[in-house]
């Protein structure tokens, strides 16, 4: 059962000049929000000076115990006070300015890797699973942003506190520092890799947990199969299984955290109490003042807790150093020859499509030839159909033709003018494809049929779904043409997306058309319905329909029969019936009985 990688599943990178330098690249990302952080930065120089300022007030405070002077007591509490408010004031800046640096920062960075993921060719696509580009976009850049955000901001703030500590702890008293020295930094690391390992040990159980929660799922998704194979008790007893090995590692889980509990009872506690009496025994020599001996606790607790909490920090650092690497690596990818314009016009051309001694093959497959020598020529208005056995290659001609990739061999030419000789937005834009399986997006069915025409006019649109036969069906539901078609449009019957599909290739008025199967999967009323659609949608237009059923293609003015890559007949219907065994007529006859 596969899981959603969590932050801690995160992969880290080890900090060295080259990830440091890859990462300062984000700073190009600011625009001019960079004083923010610069500003931040001496914010944060500010909080650590009064958080190391606190200390030694609260030891000349104590000592005024000694002296029995209320007045310097009264003065150094207020001092107090104002070293309270400044580092509030300080820490509020701090934190505004980081998060509106990171905010802006991190915008543009989204934009950027939207704007290049969409941009990239189809070979990246077919290469790439959609749910680790969306983990690039989500977990990746949450992850610099909570660094950027609070991490870095409190790496340095331990990092400042635990030297300036030091340097004012030697200061007090030599020997008592040396002391401290041998015993907290140890105790400390001791108590981080310890939770490290415990940390590591709760993610186990989760994992169990989860595996337990995906037997569930599964049976409960295949619960029929269950019930049909009377394997109800096959099901519980591999859940109990599951479960009882889940109890296992967990209570396992449970001693190693009381074992840690009483390490730290006694190790960090103990740690106090030999710090505490040793100043004592010094204190007692006259070797320091009760107050110096409070000012020294304070600051091995500042050393202690940041000594504690900065190893932590610095694997998050790790992480997205990690996740900033991976984020770049989108950045840089190179996207597809598209405008940088919006709205650019799109020249329109005639639509003669000529295919010269075309090959490819996959990317992702370069031993296996998808097409080889394919030659053919649609005129302007003609409709070419192409049939063949499933996996042969006809939908790949639609591919080629869109330059989602590029040939091995050959080439191909619209209006005797190679296609790579076109710009991108130019050449699709000429173009529209009715796919088998028609996507919709999430919205309303005016903006799905508004997609082949953004600025298209609400007379445009209601004309092109009368001619695509879906205006009957929108005038149906309550909102019309505001009703929401839902996720990939699961609102809609197949018919219905269809339509909407041809609704919108008939606002966007291309020059060539391409139908992929568009009817294959629907029943005989939806396909009578989509079929007059597509006729009116081919009027006036060069048509490319790859097709299954080869009633649709009864009329094509050429039939283009495609085998092992080849185009091995070509023919009208009747002239391609004519041929004695040919692929054409078997395939007919398979379909229709009455030939």
């Amino acid at each position: 059962m596969a899981r959603h990688k969590t932050e801690n599943d995160l992969p880290k990178t080890k900090i060295t000049a080259t990830s440091l330098g890859k990462a300062l690249q984000i700073f190009r990302y600011s625009g001019n929000h960079k004083w923010k952080f610069l500003l931040g930065l001496l914010f944060l120089l500010l909080t650590s000076a009064t958080a190391l300022a606190f200390p030694k007030f609260m030891g000349m405070l104590v000592d005024c115990v000694k002296e029995k002077d209320g007045e310097q007591a009264n003065t150094i509490a207020l001092g107090l006070m104002g070293i309270l408010l400044l580092q509030s004031a300080f820490s509020f800046f701090r934190i505004s300015l980081f998060v509106n640096f990171t905010e802006h920062t991190l915008a543009n960075i989204r934009i950027a890797v939207y704007s290049n993921l969409i941009k990239l060719p189809m070979v990246y696509f077919s290469q790439k699973r959609v749910g680790e580009l969306n983990s690039r976009i989500s977990t990746d850049i949450t992850q610099i942003q909570d660094t950027l955000t609070t991490t870095i901001a409190e790496f340095l703030r331990q990092f400042i506190l635990i030297i300036g500590s030091f340097i004012l702890l030697a200061n007090l008293n030599i020997k008592l520092t040396l002391m401290m020295l041998s015993v907290v930094p140890v105790v400390a690391i001791a108590a981080v890799f310890f939770g490290r390992f415990i940390r590591k040990y709760s993610k186990i159980v989760q994992d169990q947990v989860a595996e337990s929660q995906g037997i569930v799922v599964e049976s409960m998704q295949a619960i029929t199969i269950v019930k049909a194979f009377a394997n109800e008790w096959y099901e519980i007893l591999r859940y109990q299984k599951k479960i009882s090995d889940v109890v296992k590692v967990a209570i396992k889980g449970g001693n190693y955290r009381g074992i840690f509990a009483s390490f730290i009872i006694v190790c960090l506690f103990g740690t106090i109490v030999a710090v505490v009496w040793y100043g004592v025994t010094l204190s007692i020599a006259g070797e320091i003042t009760v107050g110096e001996l409070f000012t020294f606790i304070l600051y091995s607790t500042y050393v202690g807790a940041s000594s504690g909490g900065i190893a932590e920090l610095y694997t998050q650092i790790q992480k997205a150093l990690g996740a900033t690497e991976r984020v770049f690596e989108l950045l840089d990818e190179t996207p597809e020859k598209i405008s940088s314009v919006e709205n650019t016009r799109t020249q329109k051309l005639k639509g003669t499509v000529t295919f010269q001694n075309v090959a490819f093959s996959y990317p992702s497959r370069k031993e296996v030839q998808v097409l080889s020598d394919v030659s053919f020529t649609a005129n302007f208005g003609q409709k070419i159909a192409i049939v063949g056995p499933s996996g042969v290659g006809k939908s790949t001609i639609a591919s080629l033709l869109l330059r989602f990739y590029d040939l091995d061999g050959g080439q191909i030419l619209i209006d005797g003018t190679s296609i790579y000789d076109y710009e991108l937005e130019n050449l699709r834009g000429n173009m529209s494809i009715v796919p088998q399986d028609v996507i919709l997006f999430g919205g309303t069915i005016r903006e799905n049929i508004a997609y082949g025409k953004p600025d298209a006019t609400d007379k445009e649109i209601l004309l092109a779904a009368k001619q695509a036969n879906a205006l009957n069906f929108i005038e149906g539901f309550p909102e019309q043409f505001e009703t929401v078609v839902g996720e990939r449009g699961i609102k809609l019957s197949g018919g219905q997306r269809q339509r909407i599909a041809i609704a919108r290739a008939l606002l966007k008025n291309p020059s060539i058309l391409i139908l992929d199967e568009a009817t294959s999967s629907l029943d005989s009323e939806s396909e009578k319905l989509v079929q007059e659609a597509l006729e009116v949608l081919m009027e006036g237009r060069t048509s490319i329909i790859i097709a299954h059923r080869l009633s649709t293609i009864r009329n094509a003015d050429q039939i283009l029969v495609l085998d092992k890559g080849r185009i091995t007949e070509q023919g009208t219907h009747r002239e391609l019936l004519a041929i004695e065994n040919g692929t054409y007529k078997n395939l007919s006859n398979l379909q229709f009985s009455d030939h």
